[in-house]
């Protein structure tokens, strides 16, 4: 039964996606910045229905921009759970581009996209993220560089907050969750850590029990004078009681 609910679920996310690829490129040409920012926010939601994904959201997202928000990364489908809750322009790592339909997708949603390993690409890619918050962008990042097992916060890289200063930007911490919408428990189902495909994880949380996502937006913040480094690591504390919560 695992495997015909997973095929199913599959299927219409599926068809889900390849609509949203026909949208990109027959619609968002015709379509304003605001229609298309609106789009990607409706089609995240209801690829999230498609695939029996509760979306529970606490606290309040920002209405408008610029803000940065920062949050934790646990899995592929973070991306997926925070345009759900409110459009964003990611900076995710270039190998997304590449995925199959998926990194169509994310450019089409606006992403940004940056050589991890690469100092001067991270210099470049603060200089596009504060020029997209000086226009009132709405721009997320996982300052932890890379997803983490759900159970402890790794370190941030304060490198990227440095958009946010320069634009002169505020700064709102998110907390992202995935639990067992019945006993509220914590699911691994959606983990993408260590040498786990991202084939692997996808099969595993498609033949999970329903899981629900949850996205539990902080109060935000502004520098009030602290450097990237000691901000960073508000953020970081910030991020983590939301966890707790």
């Amino acid at each position: 039964m695992k495997a015909v609910t997973a095929a199913a679920r599959f299927l219409r996310g599926l068809g889900h996606a390849i609509a949203g690829l026909f949208t990109i490129w027959l619609l968002f040409p015709k379509m304003t910045p605001t229609e298309r920012e609106a789009e990607v926010h409706r089609w995240a939601a209801e690829m999230l229905r498609k695939v029996d994904i509760e979306l529970i959201v606490y606290g309040t997202p920002c209405a408008s921009g610029p803000m940065l928000l920062v949050a934790n990364h646990i899995s592929w489908l973070d991306i997926l759970v925070m345009h759900a809750s409110r459009y964003c322009r990611f900076v995710s790592k270039s190998d997304v581009k590449h995925w199959p339909i998926i990194g169509a997708l994310a450019t089409g949603a606006g992403t940004l996209y940056i050589e991890r390993e690469s100092r001067r690409d991270a210099m470049r890619v603060v200089h596009h993220m504060a020029e997209s918050l000086r226009a009132g962008d709405v721009v997320a990042i996982f300052p932890e560089g890379t997803t983490g097992d759900g159970v402890a916060l790794l370190p941030f890289h304060a490198n990227l907050l440095q958009a946010a200063i320069s634009a002169n930007a505020p700064v709102q911490p998110i907390a992202l969750r995935f639990i067992d919408p019945e006993t509220g428990e914590r699911s691994n189902a959606p983990s993408f850590i260590g040498d786990e495909t991202l084939l692997g994880s996808m099969w595993r949380t498609l033949s999970a029990p329903r899981l629900a996502a949850v996205v539990r937006y902080g109060e935000p913040q502004t520098a009030q004078g602290r450097d990237r480094r000691t901000w960073s690591a508000d953020l970081h504390a910030a991020v983590d009681a939301l966890r707790t919560l």
